[in-house]
């Protein structure tokens, strides 16, 4: 386990990153000229251009204190996290400020600017200013210490709630992020380092005994004894329902998948075995979790008894698909790091068992009821939902049907058993089309527009069409694609 007080320590033992200053020449003197298209657009002059103009429009306009929201008006006179924003808030869930601050760092290690290291400690002081008492981040940070969604902040300069969460990626992902410009900084810069370091050792108090991690924590967690999954006895449509079900073992919102990536990208920046202890434990508490046949899959969550258990009132406890594959996904991460084959076995029965579960029409139900293994549906009456098997009104603000990857996840599995060679590199000229849309599709002041067609965006009503507006997600996959093309025509000019 980490400990802050081994800060120096650990740094001794990081490796140093080199600066390429002679490859940075090359990049200046053959980029330029180096690289045209079929119809004769010196695209890696341009990529370089498109690169700068766009990430310096976000970042000295579209920023709030280095931070980022997910969607913004054309005019910035409007902007949205999950729901509305102030003028005074950030997101932290992504695809906020941790996906944008993260291609940041992809552009700085594709061109060694300073320039986009700069913009990433912007996000990186954002993040740090409303890292939580507790040592995670709530969805959102406040500056305004009187705002809705303040928080117990580190720094003193918050009031509210001092819950980390790690539901939809919003720890996870500010930590990764957070890790990602520590490296870049060699480890030197030492609020960032301390910081990141803090949120860690946090992340470690907050893995109960068997593995598994609760949705928020205030502090270190409670033990409880180490037991497998079972059926309830108790009738679970009524029975057992926990208020506070946030304090549970949950997997609800693909929490198995992007912990075991944070805790593997931190054993891999801090060569710390305390990461990887944590990382083996959690693919021990998957395992647990596998519920026994005739359904051995995964639930959302789970009460200290290691039964399937309620979480909102549209969440009931049932076999959930959505989440399973996370886990299914997860177990290959962990086994792609640990080898150890005990983090495959789960996966052939769960993937045997869905495939008998599919709907007609090849989707699969959300909720698989306990035991019966009929899907489960809600209905919604105002404020009330009830349970259903019945799909013909089903409330649109949740997925209670998905599309499943099984296919995917069986492929991945196979090559897990029987190791290929890895597929080769992308090339420029692979990356040529997707490069030049991007570039046309850049208007003059450096921003990718979109324009509603009417469609919902994550957590908003529907916007109307016609309306354009700037998405972070977008921002970030092209800015990373960019970074990514820079790099290959850099690395094939060597």
């Amino acid at each position: 386990m980490v400990r802050i007080e081994n800060t120096h320590r650990t740094n001794q033992r990081l490796p140093k990153r080199k600066r390429r200053w002679g490859l940075l020449l090359a990049f200046l003197v053959i980029v330029p000229v180096g690289w045209q298209d079929a119809s004769g657009r010196d695209l890696g002059s341009e990529a370089r251009a498109a690169l700068r103009r766009a990430v310096s429009y976000y970042r000295n306009q579209v920023a709030y204190r280095g931070g980022y929201l997910y969607y913004y008006r054309e005019d910035l006179a409007q902007r949205w996290g999950e729901g509305e924003a102030t003028p005074t808030q950030i997101w932290v869930q992504p695809p906020g400020t941790p996906t944008v601050g993260q291609a940041f760092v992809k552009a700085y290690e594709a061109t060694d600017d300073r320039f986009y290291l700069d913009a990433a400690d912007e996000a990186a002081q954002a993040l740090i200013f409303g890292q939580l008492e507790s040592g995670g981040w709530a969805h959102a940070i406040d500056f305004d210490p009187k705002g809705r969604r303040s928080g117990q902040y580190r720094n003193g300069r918050g009031k509210g709630k001092n819950y980390s969460t790690l539901d939809d990626d919003v720890s996870q992902a500010a930590l990764r992020f957070l890790m990602s410009v520590d490296r870049a900084h060699d480890f030197k810069d030492k609020a960032i380092h301390e910081a990141t370091l803090f949120g860690l050792e946090a992340l470690l108090k907050a893995q109960f005994p068997n593995g598994g991690f609760p949705q928020v924590w205030s502090g270190p967690v409670k033990r409880h004894p180490i037991i497998k999954a079972s059926f309830p006895a108790y009738d679970w449509r009524s029975e057992n329902r926990i208020k506070e079900y946030w304090h549970l073992y949950t997997l609800n919102d693909n929490l198995a998948g992007d912990v075991a990536k944070t805790l593997i990208l931190a054993h891999e920046v801090y060569d710390d075995p305390g990461y990887r202890d944590a990382l083996t434990r959690l693919g021990d508490f998957l395992i647990l979790a596998q519920m026994p046949d005739p359904q051995p899959a995964w639930c959302q969550q789970y009460t200290f008894e290691m039964k399937p258990a309620w979480a909102r009132k549209f969440e009931p406890p049932a076999i959930t698909s959505s989440e399973s594959f996370d886990v299914l996904r997860a177990l290959m991460l962990i086994h792609g790091t640990t080898k150890d084959p005990k983090y495959l076995r789960p996966i052939p029965r769960a993937l045997a068992y869905f495939e008998k579960s599919l709907l007609p029409d090849g989707r699969l139900p959300r909720y698989l009821e306990l035991q019966t293994n009929r899907p489960l549906y809600m209905e919604r009456k105002g404020k009330v939902y009830d349970l259903t098997y019945d799909d013909s009104n089903l409330p649109s603000h949740y997925a209670f049907k998905i599309t499943p990857d099984l296919d995917r996840i069986r492929r991945e599995f196979e090559r897990l058993k029987n190791p290929q060679p890895s597929s080769s590199p992308p090339t420029a000229k692979s990356l040529e089309r997707k490069v030049t849309r991007i570039l046309d599709n850049l208007d003059g002041q450096g921003r990718w527009l979109s324009t509603s067609k009417g469609e919902g965006l994550t957590g908003q009503p529907k916007i109307k069409t016609g309306t354009r507006f700037l998405s972070s997600a977008r921002f970030a996959k092209n800015v990373e694609l960019l970074s990514t093309y820079l790099r290959v025509l850099n690395e094939e000019s060597e």
